[in-house]
């Protein structure tokens, strides 16, 4: 008889187990990342390893492909520039075109991403003016260092006539190109030490030049997300020096339309087991709560996000109050202007 009693009862529990699993349980949540020789796909792949639900990465162009994924619902959670991530809420530069995302959410930021400028030694390319009249490859369409790099020219003052050759090719074909002598120049905004800047530098004697001087001072002043940067010296060789330049932050972002529990246990799972997950490439080395909460970040933060850091003690609803009032303000500008 009481064997008959616990067969009901568990017979009774089990459509509740079901009815108060959640949704997002069986299908796996697709992180949008970049190439696979960067930062970013590693960011991803540990972010999946880490957390308690099914989890997977897909390589994508990049962070404005992202960007454009989670504006069209394609990607619920991506990783993009912090730079990227600002002209997508504000609906400027390569966004104006479709205007703001009202539903793009912060989650936090990550590593720094040094701009990268990588030079055949043979090339007589000393610094950043020296570029011009020179075959260069400035990213594919979708990237994050296409973006920079167009930014920066048209800071500077140039049109991609002003050199001999422009390629688009992706991050992990320009080092080839490089050794190749098809390009003299590429770009890069990643973090270090990266396998595709290490390849030329190894292969083919290419050198990091320094990113500095007026164009890149009016670069940093005149935009918020930038700032001043460098790469440590050593990390690729002994007789590698130190690199200045200036850089953007990498973002993971999320759609309005995320399970706030999702989100909520992805930032717990990474944060959680913080040590392990910043152990798994130098980029992640330095990272602290405090900063990824703080920095780079232009989207409101995602409900799930904010959820937890709340409880961690992390940040006060006062920078809510004070990014829900900027965007009302915001609101009533564009109205009145549009009353007028």
């Amino acid at each position: 008889m009481h064997i008959a009693i616990r067969l009901l009862i568990a017979c009774l529990l089990v459509p509740l187990a079901f009815t108060s699993r959640p949704a997002f349980a069986d299908t796996p949540l697709v992180i949008g990342t970049a190439n696979p020789v960067g930062v970013y796909h590693v960011a991803g792949r540990a972010i999946c390893r880490i957390v308690d639900f099914p989890c997977t990465t897909q390589p994508s162009a990049g962070s404005s492909a992202n960007l454009e994924a989670i504006r069209q619902g394609e990607l619920l959670v991506a990783l993009a520039q912090s730079d990227l991530q600002y002209h997508a809420v504000k609906g400027s530069e390569s966004f104006a075109g479709i205007g703001p995302d009202d539903k793009l959410r912060a989650v936090f930021s990550l590593h720094s991403e040094p701009f990268t400028l990588v030079v055949r030694r043979d090339a007589g390319i000393r610094d950043f003016e020296d570029l011009v009249h020179h075959a260069v490859n400035i990213g594919n369409p979708g990237s994050g260092q296409r973006s920079t790099m167009l930014q920066l020219m048209k800071t500077r003052g140039w049109s991609k006539d002003d050199f001999t050759l422009v390629n688009e090719l992706p991050a992990n074909q320009q080092s080839i190109e490089l050794c190749h002598g098809n390009i003299d120049a590429m770009v890069y905004a990643v973090g270090h030490p990266n396998a595709s800047v290490a390849q030329a530098i190894r292969l083919c004697d290419a050198a990091m030049v320094d990113l500095r001087g007026n164009a890149i001072d009016r670069l940093i002043e005149q935009n918020p997300y930038f700032t001043h940067a460098w790469i440590a010296g050593g990390l690729y060789g002994v007789d590698q020096p130190a690199v200045r330049t200036f850089g953007v932050k990498a973002t993971l972002v999320a759609s309005e339309d995320a399970d706030p529990e999702l989100i909520y246990r992805l930032v717990a799972g990474v944060f959680d087991y913080f040590p392990r997950f910043k152990a798994s490439h130098p980029a992640l080395g330095l990272l602290t709560p405090q900063g990824m909460v703080q920095e780079g970040l232009t989207a409101p933060l995602h409900e799930g996000a904010l959820r937890y850091y709340r409880e961690q003690g992390w940040i006060e609803d006062t920078r809510l109050a004070k990014a829900t009032e900027e965007t009302t303000m915001e609101e009533s500008a564009t109205d009145e202007t549009l009353a007028k």
